[in-house]
Protein backbone atom coordinates (compact mmCIF):
# COMPACT_ATOMS: atom_id res chain seq x y z
CA UNK A 1 0.00 0.00 0.00
CA UNK A 2 1.44 3.69 -1.12
CA UNK A 3 2.46 6.17 1.92
CA UNK A 4 0.17 8.70 2.01
CA UNK A 5 2.37 11.92 1.07
CA UNK A 6 2.88 14.51 4.07
CA UNK A 7 2.50 18.24 1.81
CA UNK A 8 5.73 20.22 3.29
CA UNK A 9 5.12 22.46 5.57
CA UNK A 10 5.77 25.85 4.77
CA UNK A 11 9.13 28.01 6.60
CA UNK A 12 8.70 29.44 10.00
CA UNK A 13 8.62 33.38 9.25
CA UNK A 14 11.53 35.06 10.43
CA UNK A 15 11.71 36.76 14.01
CA UNK A 16 10.79 40.45 14.44
CA UNK A 17 14.02 41.15 15.39
CA UNK A 18 17.17 39.36 13.70
CA UNK A 19 20.30 38.47 13.62
CA UNK A 20 23.12 38.40 11.49
CA UNK A 21 22.71 34.92 10.49
CA UNK A 22 18.70 35.64 10.53
CA UNK A 23 19.13 38.18 8.18
CA UNK A 24 21.40 36.34 5.87
CA UNK A 25 18.74 33.78 5.13
CA UNK A 26 16.20 35.98 4.35
CA UNK A 27 17.88 38.02 2.25
CA UNK A 28 19.67 34.44 1.28
CA UNK A 29 23.54 37.04 0.99
CA UNK A 30 26.58 36.23 2.91
CA UNK A 31 26.70 37.12 6.35
CA UNK A 32 30.52 38.37 5.05
CA UNK A 33 28.45 41.29 2.64
CA UNK A 34 26.03 41.95 5.19
CA UNK A 35 28.76 42.86 7.67
CA UNK A 36 30.02 45.35 4.84
CA UNK A 37 26.99 46.23 4.19
CA UNK A 38 25.75 47.73 7.69
CA UNK A 39 29.02 48.99 8.29
CA UNK A 40 28.73 51.66 5.63
CA UNK A 41 24.89 52.31 6.38
CA UNK A 42 23.45 50.80 3.67
CA UNK A 43 21.09 48.46 5.13
CA UNK A 44 19.37 49.71 8.74
CA UNK A 45 20.04 48.03 11.59
CA UNK A 46 21.39 48.67 15.08
CA UNK A 47 23.99 47.12 17.24
CA UNK A 48 23.58 45.79 20.75
CA UNK A 49 26.72 45.25 22.55
CA UNK A 50 28.78 43.97 19.57
CA UNK A 51 25.90 41.92 18.01
CA UNK A 52 24.18 43.54 14.98
CA UNK A 53 20.14 43.59 14.75
CA UNK A 54 17.72 44.22 12.74
CA UNK A 55 13.91 44.54 12.64
CA UNK A 56 11.69 42.58 9.79
CA UNK A 57 9.59 45.33 9.38
CA UNK A 58 12.40 48.03 8.68
CA UNK A 59 14.47 45.43 6.58
CA UNK A 60 10.94 44.85 4.26
CA UNK A 61 10.56 48.55 4.24
CA UNK A 62 14.24 49.10 3.04
CA UNK A 63 13.64 46.52 0.55
CA UNK A 64 10.63 47.95 -0.75
CA UNK A 65 12.50 51.34 -1.34
CA UNK A 66 15.38 49.40 -3.51
CA UNK A 67 12.54 47.85 -5.53
CA UNK A 68 13.16 50.56 -8.08
CA UNK A 69 17.00 49.95 -8.63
Amino acid sequence: MPRARIPDSPPPAPPAVMTIDDLAEYLQVSKSSLYKLVQSGQIPGHKVGKHWRFRRDTIDRWLDKRGGR
